[in-house]
């Protein structure tokens, strides 16, 4: 079966840290770190830190389309940088390490003006987007002890992400702001209790743990994209359980004690929702994980309803 594949290129600071974001992900085929944007050929590591050669850190991305759209990578690479930055990013000082947008045809170009456009308007930033929209040039791969750095030097990665300012940011900055009072008018009680206070609802008495209609499910509280129905089963626990997320990059998980249990809690990535509980003990012709969710933390929308309520990109997993 032939893949289809598209390229797309972003410069956002060092490069060890765009490439976590974007691997593993939905439709992801290769991310590569490397440089471009600059003059000089095939230049070295070196070459580049010394900000004469006109070439940026960044990565290139190849994707399959109809699994993981340019916008949603162009929305991606926005949530993992200071775009109001010109000098660098972070920690990270000099012209190596701007961020840029470099498109490789004209519709993404499009794509990426209309983001940058709305990004403006929506005030978030108090001060100017600076971060440029260009035309691809050579891409220039990087040394291989720079290749997938977060996987080779996961313990180093890790504290470099968090003191260079980038992980802060990251959280100040992209993360949803949740007001509980809101959320106590918004949600009901069991909702407000399994989001927000760890909670857990009662087996077999629960929207969702029987439900065999086609759809997703988005978070109750900021309609981040969850669980599709195609990887729901019966677990026979009485929650609604699933193989897999969607796309793992919208979970945060964490190590559980409580109870008196060693487990592993799953919350949302952006709103920081309370979802459920992921186990080892799945269908291992599916992968051998069971998410356990609880149904208040979750919406169903229904295949029929989900282009009305903006979640087109996410059809493609009801196939």
């Amino acid at each position: 079966m032939t893949i289809n594949r598209e390229v797309a290129t972003f410069a956002g600071g060092c490069f060890w840290c765009m490439v976590e974001p974007f691997d593993e992900r939905p439709g992801i085929l290769d991310v590569s770190s490397g440089y471009t944007g600059g003059t000089v050929e095939n230049p070295t590591y070196e070459q580049v830190c010394s900000n004469t050669t006109g070439h940026l850190e960044a990565v290139q991305i190849e994707f399959n389309p109809e699994l993981m759209s340019y916008k949603q990578l162009v929305e991606t690479f926005w949530q993992q940088i200071d775009p109001t930055d010109p000098g660098g990013q972070f920690n990270d000082r000099g012209e190596s390490y701007q961020t840029a947008i470099f498109y490789h045809n004209e519709t993404q170009k499009q794509i990426a003006e209309k983001s940058k456009s709305d990004l403006e308007a929506s005030g978030k930033f108090k001060k100017p987007i600076v971060t440029e929209i260009r035309p691809a040039k050579t891409f220039y791969y990087a040394e291989e002890n720079h290749q997938d750095y977060y996987k080779k030097q996961s313990f180093h990665y890790r504290l470099y992400k968090k003191g260079s300012g980038r992980e802060d940011f990251i959280k100040n900055n992209w993360s949803k702001k949740i007001d509980k009072e809101a959320l106590r008018e918004k949600l009901n009680p069991i909702q407000y209790k399994v989001t927000q206070e760890n909670g857990t609802e009662t087996p077999f008495q629960n929207e969702y743990w029987d439900n065999d209609q086609d759809g997703i499910y988005v978070d109750i509280v900021s309609g981040e994209v969850l669980f599709s129905s195609k990887d729901q089963y019966d677990a026979g626990c009485g929650w609604p359980s699933f193989t897999k997320p969607i796309d793992k990059y919208q979970l945060n998980e964490k190590s559980d004690m409580t109870h008196g249990m060693m487990r592993t809690e799953v919350r949302s990535k952006d709103a920081n929702s309370h979802l459920g509980h992921v186990f080892e003990d799945g269908p291992k012709e599916a992968g051998g994980m069971r998410y356990c969710m609880n149904s208040a933390a979750m919406r169903f929308i229904p295949k029929e309803k989900m282009t009305k309520e903006g979640y087109e990109d996410y059809l493609h997993v009801l196939k």
